[in-house]
């Protein structure tokens, strides 16, 4: 059975009206009465979508987009697909925001239960939720309208399950742990205190403030995955945040909105995984990792703890330091800043008196008493 989703979708819109509401200009040509019924990513958008463009690294997506709509900066419009009508600004990511505000109005805050539901606390699962034979749930949990349990699933004290979540069978959801907009599959373990499917931070900034961008993905957790405790996923904005089948999380993890886990990946305590990056099956992360939006991790590559991804990295390497490098190079800097510090000659020439008038040291290559000035 197909999932409903999580949000009501207003609409259709007519160009025109989008153009309106996000303070664009549709180019020359375009038909401002042709409807639009939702918004969508570049790569899969279709007839009568709206899409945008806010990133020079996808401008060979939204050259083959199929949209019939996208907002896009002046600079962009021209590469626009013949069949694709732009609403031109100066700020797309904000005219996004907006226009995902008129499809979607229910998704600036979170969804909320019915008025008059769960108000009586002996009723902690919603009678509009469905739980298979041998499916508990614990005393103090709560199971939101619509939501589906598997069977041998255990919701543990605490927990919230939220509005039309599915969690698979044979998972645990442990004390405390919160989960909404998300689809969970079999297996599953989640240990106490995680939260995932809250809003991504998404924000457009300006110099008329921040406009809160809706989040209206979701978080798709594949079967096998183990979360660890207090970690926190973010579901997606348009597509979905992914972990992939059999994969194994840390404790205090952060991973961001539209982020793609492969299968069977590592990632270990405190690593922070911004938007929108994607890890290859395999990968691992050691503790502390920060990987920043929109990067590509190759499948098999491992990262060093306390490292800072900010680009691309090859499938099978092993990569460490800030920013991250092939491991080999990485040691060989460390060794020679090692050698260099230790070097008899490189000495901290803090002046006459420096430990009395605070002046601030300085590195010299000079003996203590050979300078030019001594």
């Amino acid at each position: 059975m197909e999932h409903p989703g999580f949000f009501e979708r207003a609409g259709p819109f007519s160009l025109g009206a989008i153009a309106e509401a996000t303070s664009t200009k549709a180019a020359d040509g375009a038909d401002l009465d042709f409807k639009i019924r939702d918004v969508r990513t570049l790569d899969s958008a279709a007839q009568g979508d709206l899409s945008f463009l806010d990133n020079r690294k996808y401008l060979p997506l939204f050259a083959a987009t199929g949209a019939s709509a996208c907002l896009v900066a002046p600079k962009f419009a021209s590469k626009a697909p013949t069949a694709t009508a732009c609403l031109v600004t100066a700020e797309p990511y904000r005219a996004f925001a907006k226009a995902l505000a008129l499809f979607y109005p229910d998704a600036m805050q979170p969804k909320a239960a019915p008025e008059g539901e769960g108000s009586d606390l002996a009723s902690r699962v919603d009678p509009t939720a469905i739980l298979e034979p041998g499916a508990t749930v614990e005393r103090g949990a709560v199971v939101g309208p619509e939501a589906r349990i598997g069977r041998g699933t255990t919701i543990a004290a605490g927990s919230v399950i939220g509005y039309r979540v599915y969690i698979g069978r044979d998972c645990y959801i442990g004390p405390n742990a919160s989960l909404t907009h998300t689809l969970v599959g079999n297996h599953v373990t989640i240990h106490a205190g995680v939260a995932i499917g809250q809003d991504g931070f998404g924000f457009a900034m300006g110099k008329a403030g921040h406009l809160k961008v809706p989040q209206i993905g979701r978080v798709i957790i594949q079967d096998g995955v183990e979360i660890g405790a207090n970690t926190t996923i973010d579901r997606g904005a348009l597509r979905d945040t992914v972990i992939g089948e059999g994969t194994k999380i840390d404790n205090l993890v952060q991973i961001g909105h539209n982020v793609v886990i492969g299968r069977h990946c590592i990632i270990v305590a405190q690593t922070g995984i911004s938007g929108s990056a994607e890890l290859g099956d395999f990968v691992a992360l050691g503790g502390q990792v920060g990987v920043v939006g929109h990067v590509k991790i190759g499948a098999g590559a491992q990262i060093a703890a306390s490292s800072n991804v900010r680009g691309d990295v090859p499938p099978g390497v092993r990569w460490g330091g800030t920013p991250a490098k092939p491991l080999r190079l990485w040691f060989r800097e460390l060794t020679l800043l090692r050698k260099l510090a230790e070097r008899k000659d490189l000495t901290l020439d803090q002046g006459e008196g420096s430990s009395h008038t605070g002046e601030e040291p300085t590195l010299s290559r000079e003996p203590r008493g050979a300078g030019p000035d001594e």
